[in-house]
């Protein structure tokens, strides 16, 4: 069992966040500084607010880190709770971009991407170490058109990095579908499958308690997908598991809001509400949703994740006019 499941799931697993990591670091370098000014000037509404969480979290490929950044901008006093509920809205709705890109099952595409990241970065180095040679003039350094020359450097970096981390991704999520096999002949995940097969509170158990344990939602529902991608699980449950991965998600944001001001506090908590509202309102409905995944794709590693964006979708829709009561403008704490 160690050799056939632990190992290469623990081995997947670290490529996966590794590579996930080496994305959100890039692009945060790139655009993060950039997001705290947007957040304040581009949430006066909460429709505004969804579309700028949306974007924010799709570019920063994590809803952790924007509604964590939420959180610090009301903690400092720079943004009020209010203008934060259209974002929490947004993050659930960006985070679904990863799991379509896995979806379209471009695992082939892993080691070439890997390859064109190495290569493009040792391009940058290679010429960057040219630049510094000591042949190069002092007038050179100083030379606006030179200087201006060499500004495409980092963003390419940039760009070759995250795509190294999309491959490792992809990498880490082909080692962990490499236990399917072995996973179908555990006695333990077969009397989880009955289990979840009589009950959706199974599932929602399930995902909910992995991603709160491994602090990534991201990571479950890649899981979830290479299992139900060879058939070592039925679509329906993996559903089942993915909804209780939004769910908790929230775990992170709430560990974060600890020590913080009402307000931020008040965050974590809209974003718990939220997903555990729509946890409970498509918990029964997780068959239609695989109907309507399957019409969608015959993929079921693809089935997942439309799964999972329709119901972040409807999810956020369905809370949006809530978040203009004006009930919620008492609320704001003091």
């Amino acid at each position: 069992m160690i050799h056939s499941i632990i190992a290469p799931m623990l081995l997947g697993f670290a490529l996966f966040m590794l590579g996930m990591k080496a994305m959100e670091l890039a692009l945060q370098r790139s655009v993060g500084k950039h997001l705290h000014l947007v957040l304040q000037r581009s949430t006066a509404t909460p429709l505004h607010g969804l579309a700028v969480g949306t974007a924010a979290t799709a570019v920063l490929q994590s809803s952790t880190a924007v509604t964590v950044m939420s959180m610090g901008l009301v903690n400092a006093g720079l943004l009020t709770f209010p203008r934060t509920l259209g974002i929490i809205l947004g993050t659930n709705i960006g985070t679904c971009l990863t799991t379509e890109l896995i979806g379209l099952n471009i695992n082939r595409l892993a080691w070439p991407l890997l390859a064109a990241a190495c290569g493009l970065w040792l391009v940058t180095a290679l010429i960057g170490e040219m630049k510094l040679m000591p042949f190069r003039s002092a007038s050179y350094s100083t030379n606006t058109g030179g200087a201006a020359g060499h500004r495409w450097f980092q963003p390419v970096r940039s760009a070759a990095v995250i795509i190294a981390g999309f491959a490792l991704l992809l990498i880490g999520i082909s080692v962990m579908q490499s236990i399917a096999p072995a996973v179908q002949t555990s006695g333990l995940f077969s009397t989880f499958l009955n289990r979840a097969e009589d009950s959706v509170l199974w599932g929602l158990a399930a995902g909910f308690v992995l991603t709160a344990a491994v602090h990534s939602s991201a990571a479950v529902i890649g899981i979830i997908m290479g299992l139900t991608s060879v058939g070592a699980m039925p679509v329906e449950i993996g559903i089942a598991v993915v909804i209780g991965a939004n769910v908790g998600t929230c775990v992170t944001a709430l560990l974060a809001s600890l020590g913080g001001t009402k307000s931020g506090i008040f965050v974590a908590w809209s974003h718990t509400a939220l997903n555990v509202g729509g946890a409970a309102l498509f918990a029964p409905f997780v068959a239609e949703l695989q109907a309507v995944s399957a019409w969608m794709s015959a993929s079921p590693a693809s089935q997942i994740a439309h799964a999972q964006t329709i119901f972040n979708i409807m999810s956020s829709l369905i809370a949006l006019p809530l978040c203009y009561h004006p009930a919620l403008k008492r609320l704001t704490p003091d």
